[in-house]
């Protein structure tokens, strides 16, 4: 499976799509440093929100596959600016989290993660598992599909 580096500010909902990622019990705590697992890479969102931290992101991108920018739909703002996911040289995908909210604007978090420069986006309820299979899907390798394949073909 590729590996996903989670980044977004503080209560984004980075922590918790680890865990759904990870098939654990959902349970709040803080982040306080970067947290390797197999698959994910799960951030503090203070190296989203400082421009001293930030750069340790850029860092740490090369750790990883692919970069996961996320987005809360209940966020006021966002903090990435334009087409920032060309300072990357990983596949970069949007995450919007927190879709069940009352407040949550999507078509906003949407455009947000559009402007940011985000191709492919994902809607995640992490608490229900809404779209946590989408996104461990697009992180299967095509070895890991092409596996797959033969396995199901064979069971015929």
């Amino acid at each position: 499976m590729k590996k996903l580096i989670l980044m977004g500010r503080s209560m984004s909902g980075k922590t918790t799509l680890t865990q759904a990622l990870r098939g654990e019990e959902i349970h709040y705590y803080k982040t306080q440093y970067v947290n390797h697992y197999e698959s994910v890479i799960d951030t503090p969102g203070e190296y989203a929100q400082s421009h001293r931290l930030g750069k340790a992101l850029a860092l740490y991108t090369y750790e990883a596959d692919v970069v996961g920018i996320l987005v809360a739909a209940n966020e006021p703002y966002s903090l990435f600016p334009p087409n920032v996911t060309c300072q990357a040289n990983r596949e970069c995908i949007g995450i919007v989290t927190k879709i069940d909210l009352p407040e949550a604007n999507i078509p906003m978090a949407d455009r947000w993660l559009e402007i940011a420069g985000c191709k492919t986006i994902f809607h995640v309820n992490s608490k229900e598992g809404v779209g946590v299979a989408e996104i461990l899907e697009y992180l299967k390798t095509d070895e890991e599909r092409g596996q797959e394949m033969t396995e199901s073909g064979s069971r015929k």
